[in-house]
């Protein structure tokens, strides 16, 4: 059973900074996709960043150059780092991970397995 479990998030001021973690258990294959995505009040889930396996990473246009994504395996673990948070930033964070491919997309609903989400707030 393939179990993620995000952390990291908290209230910060516009322009601040935070990383997000996303721990990854019961998956030992060498193949994926994980990616993280975030939903505000009212608005549909989107997608933010991917990864593979090969640390081929993706991003939403709006958001390359604020946010990175990086992995590190030894430790199973996803991170999201944010810069330059603005109040538009404000929502729940996910992340995600599709099993055993090597192209990753940004919909939401092309993932298997979802954490439970960590919340962002960004004050002005």
């Amino acid at each position: 059973q393939v179990q993620l479990v995000e952390s990291g998030g908290g209230s910060v001021q516009a322009g601040g900074s935070l990383r997000l973690s996303c721990a990854v258990s019961g998956y030992t294959n060498r193949r994926y996709c994980m990616a993280w995505f975030r939903q505000a009040p009212g608005k549909e889930r989107e997608g933010v960043a991917t990864i593979n396996s090969y640390r081929a990473t993706r991003y939403r246009d709006s958001m390359e150059g604020r946010f990175t994504v990086s992995q590190d395996n030894a430790k199973n673990t996803l991170y999201l780092q944010m810069h330059s948070l603005m109040p538009e930033d404000t929502a729940m964070y996910y992340c995600a991970i599709r099993r055993d491919v090597d192209s990753c997309s940004l919909a939401s609903r092309w993932y298997t397995n979802w954490g439970q989400g960590t919340q962002v707030t960004v004050s002005s």
